[in-house]
C-alpha cells in the first residue's frame, strides 16, 4: 500500500513539473504590415515568436511583398505601428519608438551582445520579395516581447552605432506584438 502511495506520488509530482514547463514556455504569433508615412498597410505575413528550450527565442519569419536584400529587424519600445511626426514630416512606424532597450545600454551591438536587447538578427527577402528564416535570439524571452514591435528597416544592419543604429534605414514594415 505504501509503495502504491509514493509511486502515485511521484507520478503526480512528474505530470505537475510537466505541466508547469509547458506552461512556461511562450509562442506568440504577430501579424506584419507595410507601413508609409501615410500609415499602416496591407498584411505582409507573420512573425513568430517562441520560447526556445536552451534559452532566448526562436523567430520564424514568413514574409513578402519586401525590396529584395538584406533587411534590419528589431524589436521596438512600444506597441504602435502608426507613423508620427518629426521636423514636420510624418515618418512611418515612427509611434513605435527607439530599440527596445529595458537596461538603457543605448549599444546597439546585435542580438547575441550585451546592447540593446531589441536588437534582432537580419532578415534576407529574395528577388520575389519573400522572406523566410528561423532565427534566434539569446537575450529574449516571450514574455519580454508583449506589448512591443518588430520592425523591418530598409536596409541592413552593421550592429554598430556607426552610421546610428546599426543603418537600416527607414522603416517599412512593422507589427504589434500581443
Amino acid at each position: 500500500m505504501i509503495l502504491k502511495n509514493m509511486s502515485f506520488a511521484l507520478l503526480l509530482c512528474g505530470g505537475l513539473l510537466l505541466m508547469g514547463s509547458a506552461a512556461q514556455a511562450e509562442s506568440v504569433k504577430t501579424p506584419v504590415n507595410k507601413i508609409s508615412p501615410d500609415g499602416v498597410g496591407e498584411e505582409i505575413g507573420f512573425i513568430t515568436f517562441s520560447d526556445a528550450d536552451g534559452g532566448g527565442v526562436d523567430i520564424i519569419v514568413d514574409l513578402t511583398g519586401l525590396p529584395e536584400g538584406e533587411h534590419g529587424m528589431h524589436v521596438h519600445e512600444n506597441a504602435s505601428c502608426a507613423p508620427a511626426e518629426k521636423d514636420g514630416k510624418m515618418v512611418a512606424g515612427l509611434a513605435a519608438g527607439g530599440h527596445y532597450d529595458p537596461m538603457k545600454t543605448n549599444k546597439h551591438a546585435g542580438p547575441d551582445k550585451a546592447g540593446h536587447k531589441g536588437d534582432l538578427p537580419h532578415i534576407m527577402a529574395d528577388a520575389e520579395g519573400v522572406a523566410k528564416a528561423k532565427l534566434h535570439a539569446p537575450n529574449l524571452q516571450a514574455k519580454d516581447l508583449k506589448g512591443h514591435s518588430v520592425m523591418i528597416h530598409e536596409g541592413g544592419d552593421n550592429y554598430t552605432d556607426n552610421p546610428p543604429l546599426g543603418g537600416g534605414g527607414a522603416r517599412i514594415a512593422c507589427g504589434v506584438i500581443k
